[in-house]
């Protein structure tokens, strides 16, 4: 089995988050980039099918030489060799495009995606690439096995969970719930030492035209200060928890 793993190079949860040239562009200055949240669940499934069931496993991004450390931190996860698709990513759209081509060529017979990037949200690309590519989609999946040509996935719907079973070639937008967040694997000495020597392709683009385009970014509110009761209003505030809400 031959399994391609799309990796999203985003930034760290605890970055400060900033913009420059009037709210247009996210600065990068001093913030510290991750391989998505949601794709790591899915490279460490595509882990265990490489070592239970012998599967091949590559790994892809789109982007500039920028992101070439998070797809080395996946070869040192154990993934086989890594693709870098040689265009900025800044459509959803366009990167589905240039994502697909990859799958296209590179006769896969499992596409495993984030359900979505924790940067954007989009929440779009799986779903495109499997159209493009004329393969099956289950989204939100928080558990896979293969058996053959066949798949069973778990996936989360609103109040419960349901499965399905699928043929190959699939695509998944897999997320937590995938493997156990225990599972997670940490890059060791001998995997970082035998990931520069793995293969890390540069693709040309397609160059597919993006559908959208970021007008401005804006950063949430900050949060309120907190209200404070004053001596006067305090014994009115202690009579009303105690007789409306029942806080004794």
């Amino acid at each position: 089995m031959k399994i391609l793993v799309c990796i999203s190079h985003v930034p760290d949860t605890t970055s400060k988050i900033n913009f420059t040239d009037d709210n247009t562009q996210f600065d990068t200055n001093g913030v510290q980039f991750v391989i998505n949240p949601n794709d790591e669940f899915g490279l460490t499934r595509a882990m265990w099918f490489k070592e239970k069931q012998n599967a091949s496993v590559d790994v892809v991004t789109v982007g500039g030489a920028e992101v070439e450390p998070t797809l080395r931190k996946a070869l040192a996860i154990g993934a086989d060799q890594a693709i870098r698709v040689d265009t900025p990513a800044v459509d959803g759209y366009a990167v589905a495009k240039e994502l697909a081509d990859v799958v296209k060529n590179g006769g896969y017979d499992l596409v495993i995606a984030g359900r979505e990037s924790i940067d954007y949200n989009g929440g779009m690309v799986p779903g495109m690439v499997a159209a493009m590519t004329g393969a099956s989609f289950v989204n939100t999946c928080i558990a896979l096995e293969i058996e053959g040509s066949s798949a069973t996935v778990t996936r989360e719907i609103d109040g419960g969970k349901e499965t399905v079973t699928a043929s190959l070639p699939l695509v998944i937008g897999g997320q937590k719930g995938l493997v156990e967040e225990s599972d997670l694997r940490i890059p060791n000495m001998r995997g970082i030492m035998m990931a520069r020597k793995k293969p890390l392709d540069v693709k040309a683009s397609v160059n597919a035209s993006s559908e959208t385009n970021s007008v401005s970014f804006e950063k949430p509110e900050p949060k309120g200060a907190v209200t404070l009761v004053d001596a006067d209003n305090l014994d009115k505030l202690v009579e009303l928890l105690h007789n409306e809400a029942k806080v004794i």
